[in-house]
């Protein structure tokens, strides 16, 4: 059992508020069973976060630049849609609201929109002919999930939307040939869609336009990984691109209860279990390893303190 958590700390201060105040016995168990191994170090800057390195990592993908996991091949593939190793490029295009401020434009959460499939499929088919004309292939996989194909995308590193819910778009936006068509494809669908009917009656019911697209997942097509490889619970996910640190301990504390108390059972028993913590900068894995006589036994710890732990992600 390898268990991923993502967004397990972050670096707001409201995040370090919430984090001081968390109560994982459970955790705090589990950690004193196992012992820290892989580090995977980075920064907050980062194209790929560090559990979207992790998982590369544990499904045994070639080690790749930033930017360059190619996630949409593999979300394509659970879509149902064709995909070999081996294939020219693929992207995850996520129709999604561009907040646009004073000073910067921020992207909204894709989630947040409530599209339904037959809503999606009609902007979808609004914005394909856009792409087609440079050569792009547009197809739809869910209502959130729509994906390009096209050789450039294989070698153009792209920011997972994870890094960029709630952020300065600029930010994460590259000046490679292919990254400016991207960038000029954006703002072509952003004029399409400004006084699209559909959007129009969107915003009459108190609803936010669909005016723009995230283009992510980038990378050489790798095999699918094994079903086993990784577990991923992402429950933290939501909360912390919401900015709601409450919600976030809530989900912390439903992890405890779950998943991690089912690791703990498992690690009791003799079962190889490792546990891979995930932040804003970094990733650390814990497994089991060989230890000392002095800490067997009833000598070995019975808790050890996450906090010190997860504030160094």
């Amino acid at each position: 059992m390898h268990l991923v958590l993502p967004f397990a700390s972050a670096l707001s201060p409201a995040a370090g508020q919430a984090l001081s105040a968390l109560q994982l016995p459970k955790l705090e168990q589990l950690l004193a069973r196992l012992d820290p191994t892989e580090r995977d170090e980075g920064d907050e800057l980062s194209l790929t976060p560090p559990h979207e390195r992790a998982l590369a990592r544990a499904w045994g993908w070639a080690p790749a630049d930033d930017g360059l996991r190619p996630f949409a091949a593999l979300a394509a593939q659970r879509d149902g849609l064709a995909v070999s190793a081996g294939d020219e490029g693929w992207a995850l295009l996520s129709p999604a609201h561009w907040h646009v401020g004073t000073d910067q434009v921020s992207l909204g959460n894709p989630a947040a929109l409530g599209l339904d499939e037959a809503l999606s499929r009609l902007l979808f088919d609004a914005l394909a002919p856009l792409f087609e004309g440079d050569g792009w292939m547009l197809l739809w996989g869910a209502p959130s999930r729509w994906y390009a194909r096209h050789p450039s995308l294989a070698s153009l590193p792209s920011a997972s939307i994870d890094r960029v819910v709630g952020r300065n778009v600029d930010l994460w936006l590259g000046d490679q040939p292919a990254a400016r068509t991207v960038r000029r494809l954006q703002a072509e669908a952003q004029m399409l869609l400004h006084r699209h009917p559909l959007n129009e009656a969107r915003e009459a019911e108190g609803l936010l336009p669909v005016n723009s697209f995230w283009l992510s997942g980038t990378g050489q097509t790798q095999p699918a990984p094994r079903p086993d490889a990784a577990q991923v619970d992402d429950r933290l996910r939501g909360p912390a691109l919401a900015d709601d640190w409450a919600a976030w301990a809530e989900a912390w504390a439903a992890l405890d209860a779950g998943p991690l108390a089912d690791a703990l059972r498992r690690a009791e028993a003799g079962e190889p279990v490792q546990l891979t913590l995930c932040g804003e900068r970094h990733a650390q894995t814990f497994a089991p390893a060989a230890r000392p006589w002095w800490r067997r036994g009833l000598l070995a710890p019975r808790r050890t303190n996450p906090l010190p732990i997860l504030t160094a992600l």
